[in-house]
């Protein structure tokens, strides 16, 4: 994800961002070796450390986390929790242009045992073997941007047949631009797909390297700044086109240390219950703006589909997560990039998040209905 308010679009590059990924490679894998030193000599006894990999960015000459796990590190819950038993609580930051990667080759190593991170590479490391389980659902799911050109004429999808369009393969918002491909009555094929990482998506698009691009909110900001313009996202899409991030975790971590393993979710609850408050709204998109957007573009990326603010926090297994996994999977064995199917029955693990509802006294303070509750003035990204 873009740096926050470059001056210009190759500002998008200048500003430390190459330093810093490769900076915050480096501080990831040292804290990735933190399980060595913590798990080494131990035969079946409880671990002495806990390893939570999320995305992170550079704010002020710190590392901070957006999103439920800024909020559990912010309140100590967990850490207060883990501390009771002698256990060590340690948040792993990775950088979003090579977060997938890590975080996957972090679980097939057992070098971290829970990570918040996108549905499309989470489906491809379960199709590997790793044995990967849903635990926690982090609320709505993400928006994704289609945006042209600031000259370009094109209005839709079939405007963009035959032209270039930056697409970082396998990453979480390759799924909702196929389905509006499907939807649209064209093929992959009836473009040329440029394979680049999204912070130089900006610089390629203003100088015209590339018609289109696939994007996140960040999408949201080069319309600000006049390198391009949004055509369509998934605030108007179905529920399910979204992209989304969850809590995994590694699923014999989850068979030997279900005492452990309900602890995080509990506390991944409780963040959500805590961010879903309508005093907190403003500090919530405040604290996401911390090294990645400016909180205009974050709020307004929030209102574009008028899911209901505590709804956009819900960790309920909801009806529109179940089938959004299956999909996910779905398309990726189709498209060969997996080469098993995956189950998703299996995949998804129901029982924490349940049980956290149960003991926080939250089992109908989030909607189960098969449509999410919405407020009555969704604001139009489509144009």
């Amino acid at each position: 994800m873009a740096s926050p308010k470059p001056d210009t679009p190759s500002g998008f590059l200048r500003s430390g961002k190459a330093i810093w990924i490769a900076v915050a490679v480096v501080a990831a894998l040292a804290a990735l070796f933190v399980w060595r030193s913590a798990h080494s000599g131990e035969a079946g006894g409880a671990p002495k450390v806990i390893n939570i990999a999320s995305i992170a960015a550079p704010y002020q000459g710190k590392q901070v986390y957006n999103g439920l796990t800024g909020v559990i590190i912010q309140q100590g819950w967990l850490k207060d929790a883990l501390d009771k038993r002698g256990i060590q609580l340690n948040f792993v930051p990775v950088p979003t242009a090579v977060g997938a990667p890590l975080i996957n080759e972090g679980f097939s190593g057992k070098r971290i045992d829970f990570a918040s991170y996108g549905d499309f590479p989470a489906v491809i490391a379960a199709a590997g073997g790793v044995p990967l389980k849903l635990v926690a659902p982090l609320g709505g799911g993400q928006n994704v941007y289609l945006v042209v050109r600031k000259d370009s004429p094109a209005k839709t999808l079939a405007d963009l047949k035959g032209k270039k369009i930056a697409l970082h393969r396998g990453r979480p918002w390759e799924l909702p631009f196929s389905k509006l491909v499907d939807a649209s009555g064209l093929k992959i094929s009836d473009f040329t797909i440029v394979n680049i990482n999204p912070s130089a998506t900006p610089a390629a698009l203003a100088a015209g390297s590339v018609d289109a691009t696939v994007l996140l909110s960040d999408g949201l900001l080069l319309e600000q700044k006049g390198v391009g313009k949004v055509i369509w996202s998934t605030a108007q899409a179905p529920a399910d086109w979204k992209m989304r991030a969850e809590l995994f975790a590694r699923g014999d971590f989850v068979d030997a240390n279900p005492e452990l393993t309900q602890l995080v979710v509990d506390a991944y609850v409780r963040a959500a219950a805590w961010s879903s408050k309508d005093e907190n709204r403003t500090q919530v998109i405040k604290n996401s703006s911390r090294g990645y957007l400016p909180e205009d573009i974050l709020a307004k990326d929030y209102a574009a589909d008028g899911l209901a603010w505590h709804e956009r926090f819900s960790p309920v297994f909801h009806p529109d997560v179940k089938e959004h996994y299956r999909a996910v999977a779905d398309y990726a064995f189709k498209r060969g990039l997996i080469r098993r199917p995956v189950d998703t029955d299996k995949l998804l693990d129901d029982r924490f998040v349940t049980k956290a509802l149960q003991s926080q006294n939250l089992q109908a303070y989030w909607s189960t209905a098969p449509d999410r509750p919405r407020t009555a003035n969704a604001l139009a990204v489509n144009r």
